[in-house]
């Protein structure tokens, strides 16, 4: 190619790049930002709670005593708060249990410097624990976290032991992660350009990619799991999912539910989820389960 042409090319390349670059280093400040807010649950007489945790932050809560059947945490999805769960709450108070719900750490009213994809929510997740078992003694203890808040349990490295945990679409490495989002948004180059969000881990946040691998921790659970999903999510795909499952120590079970994307898996299934995430809970934390 005549230099004409080749230079006006590489210059026109170099400019896409830094385009890109500039659009993922944006797209990176929307996924750590964090908009404290306040929270109000209605048509819920729950107790007001609000827990400190390293770094001078809070964890802002309710809780709602149960009959004595047991105690179910709830720790809803990335960007969203305690009201995400609210539906499960009612079905699992309804049911006889104790439930607290939390908005993790960086979400709702709770306080964060930036979101940290699990790995310091998880000590929104520990206090929130501790604290449930401090109102609910003696009952066996449950954790339904959805996306990031299945992450925030599993990345929990001095959370005390639970006695049943359903984790729902959540990925299994960050790596996956980025790189479904993007191919998501912007299809085969994605793979590449989510490089260049994940270099912005260390740089922004001082986090590695190593340390943010649910994968490889799911074992350390030592609990039942029930592993969902939907069929049809992009976010976190049905062979990542598969992996996750696989990965998991027994007892565990999968339930991939037909059709659904990433989404309120409760909303979208409502009867098939009380009978089959109600099945699992009462097996776990009923007396004699």
């Amino acid at each position: 190619m005549p230099s004409r042409y080749l230079l006006p090319a590489l210059a026109g390349t170099s400019l896409l790049l830094l385009l890109a670059a500039a659009g993922v280093w944006l797209a990176g400040s929307s996924l750590i930002a964090v908009t404290p807010r306040p929270v109000e649950l209605s048509g819920m007489d729950a107790q007001t709670l609000s827990l400190p945790i390293p770094g001078g932050h809070t964890v802002q809560g309710s809780f709602l005593p149960g009959s004595g059947a047991g105690a179910v945490l709830l720790l809803h999805g990335i960007h969203g708060d305690r009201r995400d769960m609210a539906t499960r709450a009612r079905f699992l108070h309804a049911q006889g249990y104790a439930v607290m719900l939390i908005d993790l750490p960086g979400q709702g009213a709770s306080t964060l410097d930036a979101v940290t994809f699990g790995l310091h929510e998880a000590q929104g997740v520990r206090v929130a624990l501790e604290k449930l078992r401090q109102l609910a003694p003696g009952q066996r203890v449950g954790v339904i976290g959805v996306s990031l808040g299945a992450a925030s349990l599993v990345l929990c490295r001095d959370c005390a032991p639970v006695d049943a945990v359903v984790l729902e679409s959540m990925y299994p490495t960050i790596e996956d992660a980025v790189a479904d989002r993007l191919r998501m948004r912007v299809g085969a180059i994605g793979r590449p350009l989510s490089q260049l969000l994940l270099w912005q881990l260390p740089l922004r946040l001082n986090i590695q990619p190593a340390q943010l691998r649910p994968i490889e921790r799911i074992a350390g659970l030592n609990a039942p799991v029930l592993i969902v999903a939907g069929s049809a999510d992009r976010h976190t795909t049905l062979p990542e999912t598969e992996r996750l499952y696989a990965a998991a120590r027994a007892p565990k079970s999968l339930w991939v539910v037909d059709g659904a994307v990433h989404e309120n898996l409760y909303a979208y299934a409502p009867h098939e989820y009380e009978r089959r995430i109600g099945g699992f809970l009462a097996q776990w934390l009923r007396a004699g389960g």
